[in-house]
């Protein structure tokens, strides 16, 4: 969204626009399935899918995200992330530690408490400046059940949310040295406005 208010618009009015052209085509929400995490909270697949990866840094990667996006594993950040390193992401964000990254990643979940990680494509190349790059196309799905970085969506509706997002990682000697992280905050915007209005056409 800083990108959108640095162009001057409103993201609140572009993400209403939005809604309503979706809210006159009939549509009530723009949900692609069923979440994996539904609100009774069943339990986390025990090992993550990693048929999409094509070797093993690839492997490695799939399997600590299942580990702190969807076993809540967060201790494994520290573990994963070298000690002096760097996080890209929304909202012009660079930090800096696990300790940061950390804090990113708890926030965003703070805000869909019951969401499910679902990486849907991943690929690795070698990099001019040491190490290995990997980049995953992701989707998270669940609830706006909480407070958290994602304060421009206001107070707690309970709506379901899909975000889409993508993530770069600067592999150098087996841990993570850089991140680049980004999501699509206007959609979420969205989808909440549109769940407003189908509940006002409701009552």
């Amino acid at each position: 969204m800083a990108i959108i208010k640095q162009l001057g618009l409103d993201p609140h009015t572009l993400a209403y626009d939005a809604a309503k052209a979706l809210f006159d085509k009939g549509m009530e929400n723009v949900d692609i399935g069923e979440n994996r995490r539904i609100v009774g909270q069943q339990p986390p697949e025990t090992k993550c899918d990693t048929s999409i990866a094509n070797n093993e840094i690839e492997v490695q990667t799939l399997e600590w995200l299942h580990d702190v996006f969807n076993c809540r594993m967060f201790g494994r950040i520290e573990k994963v992330y070298a000690p002096n390193a760097q996080y890209h992401g929304p909202k012009m964000s660079e930090l800096y530690g696990p300790a940061a990254v950390l804090h990113q990643h708890l926030g965003l979940v703070g805000s869909i408490p019951d969401a499910a990680y679902m990486p849907q494509h991943i690929l690795s190349t070698p990099c001019e400046e040491g190490g290995v790059k990997v980049a995953v196309r992701w989707v998270m799905e669940g609830h706006h059940l909480g407070y958290g970085l994602l304060s421009e969506l206001g107070k707690p509706t309970g709506r379901r949310l899909q975000i889409m997002g993508m993530t770069h990682y600067h592999y150098r000697n087996g841990r993570i040295v850089d991140e680049w992280n980004v999501y699509d905050e206007l959609s979420l915007l969205t989808q909440l406005k549109l769940g407003e209005m189908v509940a006002a056409g409701k009552n």
